[in-house]
C-alpha cells in the first residue's frame, strides 16, 4: 500500500472511531461540547460534560494490535500537549474552576474500551 493510501486509511479509520466514540458519550448521558477542538498546541479529539465535570477525551482506534493497546500510544508529550490544550479550552470557555478529567476511549475492531481517569494533570 502506498504511503498516500496507508495515511488516508489511517484517517478514515480515526475519523470513523471518532464518530463512534461520540454516538457511546451520548448512549451515556454524556453532553458533547467540541469535537476536534484545535489550538496551534494541539488537538483534543472530544470534550464533554458527565454531570458537572469536562471531560477531555483522546480517541484511539485501531484495527490490530500489533503497534500495542491503542491507549498506549497516549504517552507523555501527547498528555502534555492534552493538558495544555484543555488548560485553553477551560479559560475559553470561562470554566477554569469546573473539575475535569482526562479519559481515553480505545476502539479495537469495533469494540469500545472507555479509560475514565485515563491521566491526570
Amino acid at each position: 500500500m502506498q504511503i498516500a493510501q496507508k495515511n488516508f486509511y489511517k484517517k478514515l479509520l480515526g475519523h470513523a472511531g471518532e464518530v463512534k466514540a461520540a454516538e457511546f458519550l451520548k448512549e451515556k448521558k454524556y453532553k458533547i461540547l467540541a469535537r476536534n477542538f484545535r489550538t496551534r498546541i494541539g488537538e483534543i479529539d472530544i470534550i464533554a460534560e458527565d454531570g458537572d465535570t469536562v471531560v477531555f477525551v483522546e480517541v484511539k482506534t485501531r484495527s490490530d494490535d500489533s503497534f500495542g493497546s491503542p491507549s498506549e500510544a497516549v504517552g507523555y508529550k501527547k498528555r502534555e500537549k492534552y493538558f495544555m490544550v484543555a488548560e485553553e479550552y477551560l479559560v475559553k470557555e470561562g470554566k477554569v474552576n469546573a473539575p475535569c478529567r482526562f479519559d481515553v476511549i480505545e476502539i479495537r475492531d469495533g469494540q469500545i474500551n472507555h479509560i475514565e481517569n485515563a491521566f491526570f494533570g
